[in-house]
């Protein structure tokens, strides 16, 4: 009998059943697909030697995370590959303001009335970003935190909504690219914690940056696969779970999959019926004949760009998809240049290009032209530049993974207390009904991004359940 058997191999499924087996225990993972990777693959999408990553591209919360720090994931492929500037957000007056690496330069950008107050926020948690990122990627707490005053401190600030944290700046260069990092998790701008949202990605940027891994997210997908078989764990693909009794024998299973997915396997009902689906996203992959001609120079410069004008224009266009049922005007694109730090994921001279704006959950339109205007606003020449294109709406990003319930890539809405407490309200959110039944996927603290938390922190809950019954 097996001691572990992991249901999803995406970067959670796969850092859980790392994390085990690091530990002894014996485990495999089964997956539906033909590759892993889940939320972190790369394929061929528009024209040959074009290589896309279908979902997540850029990895700021990958290269801070504590689970993937404490692996030798180098060793198995992985680099983080960083441009110049983490992340720009132009202006329609051809000006930009900035996440850099540097505090002092992305406070330079928001202007005199607000770079002071800039660093005011960050500099307190800087310092101590290794113990506090840890402490916040833990929760809910399993063990007592290791700079409980910080990360007080932090909640203080963080746990208001983003439109309480934005009054800080007076002018709109800041709360525009606070607006857009709060769009992230496709959180509507006024709801609990969204301020913490944006901070996180804010220190995260500052303290290792925002990078893609080289040669695309299917690097991360790879390295942790290869460091679990070393370990003597096992994988096999193309195995679609529908029930318990497709797997074999083990004293633990933990599923990387949506609560919704997990209820029907395991035969739990309506446990987590009361769980909400957010908006979602309409995706465009495109194969360029040359880098994307943003006016701001600072654009060309950043590995990932925030497309929206204003913090208005941001706001409308969450508040349309997640709160109106309808496809914004004016979609704010989070977009991402890989090729511009990693030359090999195009053929020379020729670039891919990642974007993304936020659509009702399920929605079956076609945001391809309401994108291309928004991008043009920006980057004019942009459809001129253009080879190929390869999108994916609500459907098509549900069929790529099955986590994305009507396309939600955040397997569950971030809003409300569910960005807190999810799947649902409970201390102990890893766990299910049935005791040998786990659930790991990005619908657990600390939630949607590729960063492995939710596996590593499901997989402490497995481990101590197991030394339980030794």
């Amino acid at each position: 009998m097996l001691d572990a058997v992991v249901v999803g191999a995406g970067p959670n499924g796969l850092t859980a059943a790392v994390e085990l087996a690091r530990r002894g225990f014996s485990v495999a993972v089964f997956e539906a697909k033909d590759t892993v990777g889940g939320g972190a693959r790369t394929a061929e999408l528009t024209l040959p030697g074009f290589h896309h990553d279908p979902c997540s591209a850029a990895h700021p919360l990958g290269v801070n995370s504590p689970a993937f720090r404490a692996m030798p994931l180098h060793r198995y492929g992985l680099e983080w590959l960083h441009a110049e500037l983490p992340m720009a957000h132009p202006f329609l007056d051809g000006s930009a303001a900035v996440l850099a690496r540097s505090v002092a330069e992305t406070a330079a950008s928001f202007g005199p009335r607000d770079a002071g107050a800039y660093r005011r926020l960050v500099q307190p948690f800087l310092p101590k970003w290794e113990t506090l990122v840890r402490d916040f990627m833990s929760l809910p707490l399993s063990a007592l935190p290791r700079d409980p005053v910080t990360l007080a401190r932090f909640g203080l600030v963080g746990l208001p909504p983003s439109t309480w944290l934005m009054r800080r700046f007076k002018d709109e260069r800041a709360q525009a690219l606070f607006a857009g990092l709060v769009a992230h998790v496709i959180a509507p701008l006024g709801g609990l914690a969204t301020g913490a949202v944006g901070l996180v990605f804010a220190l995260a940027a500052h303290a290792a940056g925002w990078p893609v891994a080289r040669g695309g997210s299917q690097a991360i997908s790879d390295a942790l696969t290869a460091y679990l078989k070393d370990l003597g764990g096992t994988v096999h693909t193309d195995y679609e779970v529908k029930r318990l009794d497709d797997l074999p024998p083990a004293r633990a299973y933990v599923f990387d999959t949506s609560p919704t997915a997990l209820a029907r396997i395991a035969g739990f009902g309506n446990h987590y019926a009361s769980y909400r689906y957010g908006a979602s996203v309409f995706k465009l992959d495109y194969a360029l004949d040359g880098p994307v001609p943003w006016t701001a120079e600072e654009a060309r410069r950043a590995g990932t760009v925030q497309a929206g004008a204003s913090r208005a224009e941001i706001g409308a266009a969450l508040d349309a998809a997640s709160r109106q049922g309808r496809a914004p005007d004016a979609p704010f694109l989070i977009t991402v240049q890989p090729s511009l730090v990693d030359p090999g994921r195009a053929p020379e001279g020729k670039h891919v290009f990642w974007a993304y704006g936020h659509v009702p959950n399920g929605w079956t339109g076609d945001l391809t032209d309401a994108v291309e205007r928004q991008l043009e606003r920006f980057a004019p020449g942009f459809r001129d530049r253009v080879l190929a294109r390869a999108t994916a709406g609500p459907p098509e990003l549900a069929a790529h993974n099955a986590n994305y319930v009507g396309g939600d890539i955040a397997c569950g809405a971030a809003s409300g207390l569910q960005l807190l407490l999810r799947p649902k309200l409970s201390l102990f959110p890893y766990g299910t009904p049935h005791p040998a039944v786990f659930i790991c996927s990005s619908a657990t603290p600390p939630g949607p991004g590729v960063h492995g938390m939710s596996g590593h922190n499901a997989a402490k809950a497995v481990w101590r359940r197991l030394r339980q019954e030794a």
